[in-house]
């Protein structure tokens, strides 16, 4: 049975830091490209960091460069989300995504319930 499940998420002030964590069973994660999206009240879903799964490439979206690190640990099924520097516009639910792809084609992909992370004084 597939799982993946966010925690880390809470309140926090600006400038503080949060570390959101995901972790895995149910399917081989080394092999999956991991990414963490996001989605504020209102808005759409969007991509956030990005970490490939053999040589770990990291992307991330322009709004969070240089705040946000991403980063797996494939012993512990595990994909974190390191977050500084927070802004009241980081606010969102925060998704852990799993994507198997295949020649550069999505072939399956899984989902996270989310997990809130609201930056407020």
């Amino acid at each position: 049975q597939v799982q993946v499940v966010e925690s880390g998420g809470g309140l926090v002030q600006p400038g503080g830091s949060l570390r959101l964590s995901c972790a895995a069973s149910g399917f081989t994660f080394s092999s999956y490209v991991m990414r963490w999206y996001r989605q504020a009240p209102g808005k759409e879903r969007e991509l956030v960091a990005v970490i490939t799964s053999i040589s770990r490439t990291t992307n991330y979206a322009e709004s969070v460069k240089g705040r946000f690190t991403i980063s797996r640990d494939d012993a512990k099924n595990t994909v974190y989300l390191q977050m500084n520097s927070l802004k009241p516009e980081d606010t969102a639910v925060y998704y852990c995504n799993a994507i198997f792809l295949r020649s550069g084609n999505p072939v399956t992909q899984y989902w996270g319930q989310g997990t809130q992370v609201t930056v407020s004084s």
